[in-house]
């Protein structure tokens, strides 16, 4: 019969040495980092959206996705709001520091946020929010700015959910 040996092709996986499956939080250490480096940069936006990442455990499209009614009643923000995370449909309840309260109203004020306004207005087009992969990229800028280019593995979901277990 024909037994003739046909050429093996070496097959390499996708994933051959990268870092899998679920990543290893930021250590307190890591988060006070980049919340001193946000702070002395004057970064407003970032800064809000870095401690209401961390306060909120949203991920990054509820996070985005927040209005400005969402957290402020009047003239302050609320010590706690309450949002239908849009993957589960589930309602989630979360407190606010004093120190996110402080943040985000200085990001409103900055910006002149109106009530019905995204939190986190895209630069181009005020009528929609920030894409998740710009949330990605600023999100890189920070891990990049505490000298962290080996944690670049994490994901956004990542950053948002197990960041949130260190407690500060």
């Amino acid at each position: 019969m024909n037994n003739i040996a046909k050429p093996t092709i070496l097959h390499i996986p996708w994933n051959k040495g990268k870092l899998m499956g679920q990543k290893s939080p930021f250590k307190r250490q890591q988060v006070w980092a980049i919340r001193i480096r946000l702070e002395l940069s004057d970064h407003k936006r970032d800064l809000a959206l870095f401690n209401l990442a961390l306060d909120s455990k949203l991920r990054g499209c509820d996070l985005l996705s927040l209005r400005v009614s969402d957290l402020l009643t009047g003239d302050e923000i609320r010590a706690r709001a309450k949002i239908i995370q849009s993957k589960t449909g589930n309602a989630v309840q979360f407190e606010f520091t004093k120190r996110t309260r402080e943040a985000v109203l200085a990001w409103i004020v900055n910006k002149a946020l109106q009530p019905h306004e995204w939190l986190f207005p895209s630069r181009k087009n005020r009528e929609r929010h920030l894409s998740t992969r710009q949330y990605a990229r600023i999100v890189e800028t920070w891990v990049t700015s505490i000298g962290g280019s080996n944690l670049l593995a994490r994901s956004i979901f990542s950053f948002c959910i197990n960041t949130c277990t260190v407690r500060l």
